[in-house]
This record gives C-alpha cells, sequence and structure tokens, in this order.
C-alpha cells in the first residue's frame, strides 16, 4: 500500500509539475594581486540553510605560508594597496578575533596556509553573514588576503600585513 502511495505521489508530481525549492544563494570574487604580489584566486560562496560556505582557491603564495582572510566593509579594490576595501566588515560593532571560537567582526575569517606549491583550496564556514540582502549581507564587499597570519588578538584587524589580493563579492 505505501508503495502504491509513494508511486502515485511521484507520478503525479511528473505529471503536474511539482513545485521546486528555490536555488541556494550564490555570490564570488576573483581575487587580483595588491601590493606589488603574485596572489591572485577565486572565491565561490553559497549559502544554504542560514549557513555561507566558501570555497577559496588561492596561488602565488610562499609555500607553506600562513595569511589572514577577512570580508572588509567596502567593495573597492581599487587602491594599489587596497586600503579603499576599508576596514572589516564590522556591523556588530564586536572587537576583532576569531570566528567561532571568541567575539569577532562579521568580517574575521580563519587565516589559511598555502601548501608546497604556494597554493591555497579549502572550504571555509564564514560566520555570521549572509548573501541575502539585509545589514549582514557581504554581497557587494571585498574579501582581502593579507600577507601575514593573523594574531586574533591585535586591534583592530589582528595585524596580519599588507593586502595581498582583493576581490569584490558579487552575485552572478
Amino acid at each position: 500500500m505505501r508503495q502504491a502511495l509513494l508511486l502515485m505521489t511521484i507520478a503525479g508530481c511528473s505529471l503536474a509539475g511539482c513545485a521546486t525549492l528555490p536555488p541556494a544563494p550564490t555570490a564570488s570574487a576573483s581575487l587580483e594581486s595588491r601590493a606589488g604580489s603574485s596572489v591572485a584566486g577565486h572565491l565561490a560562496l553559497t549559502e544554504r540553510k542560514g549557513v555561507v560556505h566558501a570555497r577559496l582557491d588561492l596561488h602565488g603564495l610562499a609555500p607553506g605560508s600562513e595569511h589572514g582572510l577577512h570580508v572588509h566593509d567596502k567593495g573597492d579594490c581599487s587602491a594599489a594597496d587596497a586600503t579603499s576595501a576599508g576596514g572589516h566588515f564590522n556591523p556588530g560593532g564586536a572587537v576583532h578575533g576569531r570566528a567561532g571560537s571568541t567575539p569577532h567582526h562579521a568580517g574575521d575569517a580563519p587565516s589559511v596556509v598555502a601548501d608546497a606549491k604556494g597554493e591555497v583550496h579549502v572550504e571555509l564556514v564564514l560566520e555570521g553573514v549572509t548573501l541575502a540582502v539585509g545589514p549582514l549581507s557581504i554581497v557587494g564587499r571585498s574579501v582581502v588576503v593579507h600577507r601575514d597570519r593573523d594574531d586574533y588578538t591585535s586591534q583592530p584587524a589582528g595585524n596580519a600585513g599588507a593586502r595581498v589580493a582583493c576581490g569584490v563579492i558579487a552575485t552572478p
């Protein structure tokens, strides 16, 4: 009986056209070299169940080096040193810190480590932000890779050094 009901439901959906879920919101950024570096790459973002998942691919880094990664307030990477991107995205007025374990800016993300080829290929979760329109949206802002690792304590930005790559987050 259950199998017959299931088959009828499937057949009814096929004939009538079942409603489908809307596609997950997506955005991306092409990261270009800044501050005289050769660092470049791509960030792909997808929001699923209220959580922003990121796929980051970078090249041009020193092998084994660690780098701060942040979403910055302004969607402007025009300055040669990417200072046009402003400070970290921080709509809540929090102190800088480690995402997931301490109070932190909405734009604070985990540092990334280059492999033996000077590349980064990593999946990340960005906490406290969205791709949807609103005050926590990161669409239209920039993502910045820094020369050094983030110490997660120095204020206001983690002492991560020069901005070596920058890209504006945009929807397709």
